[in-house]
């Protein structure tokens, strides 16, 4: 029970990976705060997850944001772990890609990290503060394959999540000297809501078959099980770093 007693926040978890990891870390004890655009989606995560609270809130509205803080601060004596799992993507080439499609992009898969890390960050430090002794906590961004090899008619997208891969680096070596980890989990390609109709393409699903070394797409519970161990004690040397799970996508 690696997370017994401790507090986890997860972005992002109405489905997908942030649904997995907040099943996973409430299955080892943990207090989860489930937060997500749509409260409905929250709920239905909510019914799998035994006395977990839900917070609906848009991850790039920093009023949004400021409310979450002041929810966590008043309902759990302390924040241990944060997940930054809000994301999303588009197609387009970089020459048929809008300023406003751009900007989109940006925000969701990087301000979402932003917002959150200053904020309740901010709140991470303050209660470390006020402790006697040491009592790390940790923060878990989650990135992309596409950060570290951009991907085909995804220039937006890429670019917001090698940004935040370096992001988790600048904001590791702040929050370090609060005993605050701060890393990030890359997902190469991996079967979720959001992916689901693209992998009904034939082509497509046959392209990331011949490109990853495992021949196949990945699920959540398996970013979510290199997620959880990331975010835990167990990984308590591991700071400012990205650990990619891409079934062999790079190495090919």
């Amino acid at each position: 029970m690696r997370f017994r007693d401790m507090t986890a926040l997860i972005t992002g978890a109405g489905s997908g990976i942030g649904k997995e990891t907040a099943i996973r870390l409430a299955n080892e004890g943990a207090n989860v705060i489930l937060v997500g655009r749509t409260k409905e989606k929250l709920q239905k995560v909510a019914a799998e997850v035994p006395g977990s609270e839900i917070f609906p809130a848009d991850m790039i509205k920093k009023e949004d944001v400021e409310k979450l803080a002041a929810f966590a601060e008043d309902r759990f004596e302390r924040l241990d772990v944060l997940i930054n799992g809000v994301g999303g993507s588009s197609h387009s080439p970089i020459m048929d890609t809008s300023e406003e499609d751009w900007d989109a992009m940006q925000d969701v898969n990087l301000k979402s990290i932003f917002l959150p890390s200053k904020t309740l960050g901010a709140l991470m430090i303050q209660q470390a503060e006020k402790e006697s002794g040491p009592s790390p906590r940790s923060i878990v961004n989650v990135a992309s394959l596409s950060g570290h090899k951009a991907g085909a008619q995804i220039p937006h997208y890429s670019a917001a999540k090698a940004g935040a891969l370096n992001f988790t680096k600048a904001l590791a070596l702040e929050l370090a000297p609060y005993g605050i980890r701060v890393n990030s989990v890359s997902p190469g390609f991996v079967e979720t809501p959001l992916t689901e109709d693209a992998l009904t393409n034939e082509r497509f699903s046959k392209a990331i078959e011949r490109n990853t070394t495992l021949k196949r797409v990945g699920q959540s519970e398996e970013i979510a099980n290199v997620i959880a161990f990331v975010a835990s004690r167990e990984a308590s040397y591991m700071v400012g770093s990205d650990v990619l799970v891409d079934g062999g996508w790079l190495i090919k």
